[in-house]
């Protein structure tokens, strides 16, 4: 049977971990679609520099990706450069073509996925996107069809390995976000800016694509409450675990009578989540719905292969799909249409909130600290204070019971008069409805 062809935008680290699978499973790939996928071309800046797997055979080599789009004989476009301007120009021209596409762009996707999925449907071809979120873990697919039967309530995840790396390194062996964020960079798991991984600007893309898919609306990344993780020290996970809590970058999308709340935020969850054994480099999403309860998805979140799997993935869906005439069968967004909708505002949050003070130590600091929360109507639950002989660099936490983001806010405002105060206070929510 005739090939579905493919060119393939960009020869990175997802591109050539793609080009791997499709020359190695390329026998197993027919056999399950009952027709072989052929790379037609391929385009890089450095193209010549690239290595293609011999059992490729010989595509068109370019560095025009306008060659890729305009060849008559592909018929899906795989756009694996990543960014918002050119790899958009990429998906546009492709779709204006009828030619599919395949991308793992998930900060487009985040900024304007909607649009380029009206364009398609408009165009009456497919647009696929497993590997924008969570590379091995088919939690598109899950959303999309797995358990689309079911109405989501809240969807918790752990979307960058890369902040998990460092914050479970920082638990098990007591070392500093600095040193460990260096240690994170010579092993490849950081880049040499690791602003998007560590302030959680990728992990917010990613969550805006999954609250889309669970709840059907056009979400984008500035809806989100966004914090990182450069202030989380070892003492913090001392605190943790005497609270029998562990500290993660967590992504929230949670419906409340209000409306749809959303954050990307370092948080406290139980150890004994299932949530808080997710260590190392790995992604993980906890879906609850309103008739399945829970479900949960663990696996690599980024990696050459891990990720190529699920560009491969949608490569035979679409392949199939163009074979059966149906580009509309299921939408990547899991809805006919995206509502508009304003998500609430993060200080509408309620939840017991982890508080961490380093103070040049005298009498009366608590009191002082315990005046500014009751001015809010914020009860204390405890007082924890680990051994600790420095006396200029004090740290001691308390914890709240369960208040509204706006009145923690309030009172760390009340606190900021206070002049006792090294760093300003940290303030962390505690996740109990895991």
């Amino acid at each position: 049977m005739q090939p579905v062809n493919l060119g393939v935008v960009g020869l990175g680290n997802v591109g050539s971990g793609t080009l791997d699978i499709l020359a190695e499973n390329a026998d197993q790939i027919a056999l399950k679609l009952g027709f072989p996928l052929r790379v037609a071309a391929v385009c890089s800046r450095h193209v010549s520099s690239k290595k293609i797997p011999a059992a490729l055979g010989s595509p068109m080599q370019t560095t025009n990706w306008r060659e890729v789009v305009d060849h008559p004989d592909i018929h899906i476009v795989v756009e694996l450069i990543g960014g918002t301007t050119i790899a958009r120009e990429v998906i546009e021209a492709a779709v204006a073509r009828g030619k599919s596409v395949v991308t793992a762009n998930k900060e487009l996707l985040a900024q304007c996925g909607a649009e380029l999925w009206d364009q398609a449907i408009a165009s009456r071809i497919n647009l696929a996107m497993e590997a924008s979120v969570a590379g091995g873990i088919p939690i598109h697919a899950v959303l999309r069809e797995g358990i689309s039967g079911d109405r989501i309530t809240t969807l918790y995840g752990i979307l960058n390995g890369t902040c998990n790396y460092i914050l479970t390194e920082i638990e098990q062996r007591g070392a500093d976000f600095a040193q460990v964020l260096a240690e994170a960079q010579a092993a490849g798991y950081a880049e040499a800016d690791p602003s998007a991984d560590v302030d959680g600007l990728d992990a917010r893309s990613k969550l805006a694509i999954l609250s889309a898919l669970a709840f059907g609306e056009r979400i984008v990344p500035s809806d989100i409450y966004t914090e990182g993780i450069r202030r989380i020290a070892p003492i913090d996970f001392g605190y943790a675990h005497m609270l029998r809590h562990t500290i993660r970058l967590v992504c929230t999308a949670r419906q409340t009578p209000e409306g749809l709340l959303l954050s990307v935020r370092p948080s406290l969850i139980p150890q004994s989540t299932i949530l808080a054994s997710v260590r190392g480099a790995y992604n993980a999403v906890w879906v609850r719905g309103k008739y399945g309860a829970d479900t949960f998805y663990y696996g690599r979140g980024a990696g050459a292969h891990p990720t190529g799997v699920a560009v491969v993935s949608d490569l035979m869906r679409v392949a199939r799909e163009i074979r059966s005439g149906s580009p509309e069968r299921v939408s990547p967004f899991a809805h006919a249409r995206l509502g508009e909708y304003c998500p609430i505002p993060i200080t509408l949050n309620r939840a017991a909130y982890y508080l961490r003070f380093r103070v040049k130590d005298r009498p009366g600091i608590i009191a002082q600290l315990a005046a500014a929360l009751a001015a809010e109507n914020i009860s204390i639950e405890a007082v924890l204070q680990l051994p600790d002989e420095n006396a200029e660099n004090l740290p001691f936490v308390i914890t709240v019971e369960r208040s509204s983001e706006a009145s923690i806010r309030a009172a760390l405002a009340r606190m900021q008069k206070l002049d006792f105060f090294i760093e300003p206070p940290l303030a962390m929510p505690m996740e109990t409805s895991l």
